[in-house]
């Protein structure tokens, strides 16, 4: 419940109450921030309105009642929706765009923001719902940097840590898309794992220690392959592909021979595959940058300029 003395904070408005928005809106609560929520189902905001919230009759109202509105919706195209009707109180209010987009879509929806007079603050949320309020979750955000200096105490109840990455509102989207890249196949390299452990008669539980061990790994690798693929680097005096394609062939076997679906570590194959095809067999595995490349996009440092079909040819 907000206490008069903290009432100076100034007041919020949260649009989207699911799990992320829900608690967004309990961490400014708890800071002492008033808070007006709106969410379709009207019955999610009933344990923020127990606590002070005051639950808006539409997004319009929603809207009008604060200068900032953060956005916690499923994607651009609900952003749109709900925010259509409310066009016409949009003027002069900043708008928190914690919303999953790309960044085109990050971008078309700061222009369609100003064209109504608003300002469109992209944010990406890196902490899952019970990381909001704590002061080592972060939020990357992009947009205007006076919005961003000005609500800085906003962003920071939100996560303790925030970070602007420029002005261009696409930025932050971007960033939190690579993150995903990274994250969506960790984890899904994790339930192939446990699907191949558990065909062997092995628990989650047995293979933690070892799949937690490996994972842990991969700071070092990262930061490895970072160096050497920004310079153009790809000499196979660390690893090779011919070498890797042969791993990845005996996990996809492994996978075969236990019954259990092989549709990712088939995909890793045929993309190791592809680069040996392309003549990359004594290269690094990092050389298959190239292969996943923008084709006509930049060349790699080490390529001289030369590329191949679908991207850059590395050495």
């Amino acid at each position: 419940m907000n206490s008069t003395a903290t009432k100076h904070l100034g007041s919020v408005t949260v649009i989207g109450l699911g799990p992320m928005g829900r608690a967004m809106a309990g961490a400014l609560l708890d800071r002492g921030y008033e808070v007006t929520v709106w969410n379709r189902t009207a019955s999610r905001a009933d344990d923020l309105v127990a606590r002070g919230a005051v639950l808006a009759p539409g997004p319009a109202d929603a809207v009008a009642a604060n200068e900032v509105v953060i956005l916690s919706l499923t994607d651009s195209v609900a952003v749109r929706v709900v925010l259509e009707p409310a066009a016409q109180a949009l003027h002069g209010k900043v708008l928190l765009n914690l919303t999953s987009a790309t960044p085109e879509e990050a971008r078309a929806g700061a222009r369609w923001a100003a064209e109504r007079g608003a300002v469109q603050l992209t944010g990406g949320v890196t902490s899952p719902p019970s990381g909001i309020g704590q002061s080592d979750s972060a939020t990357l955000y992009s947009g205007p940097r006076e919005a961003f200096d000005r609500h800085r105490p906003v962003l920071e109840a939100l996560t303790g840590r925030v970070e602007h990455q420029g002005e261009d509102p696409g930025l932050a989207a971007l960033s939190y898309q690579l993150g995903m890249v990274i994250f969506w196949t960790s984890m899904l390299s994790f339930w192939q794992a446990v699907a191949l452990a558990r065909a062997n008669g092995l628990k989650a539980a047995d293979i933690l220690p070892h799949a937690t061990e490996t994972a842990d790994s991969l700071a070092q690798f990262f930061a490895f392959y970072a160096e050497r693929i920004d310079t153009g680097v790809h000499d196979g005096d660390v690893d090779r592909l011919a070498m890797g394609v042969a791993s990845a062939e005996h996990v996809l076997h492994t996978h075969a021979e236990a019954g259990v679906d092989s549709t990712l570590p088939a995909a890793i194959v045929d993309l190791f595959r592809r680069g040996m095809e392309a003549g990359h067999a004594g290269d690094s595995f990092s050389s298959l940058v190239g292969l996943l490349a923008k084709p006509g996009g930049p060349t790699d440092p080490g390529t001289d300029g030369r590329v191949w079909e679908g991207g850059p040819t590395l050495r």
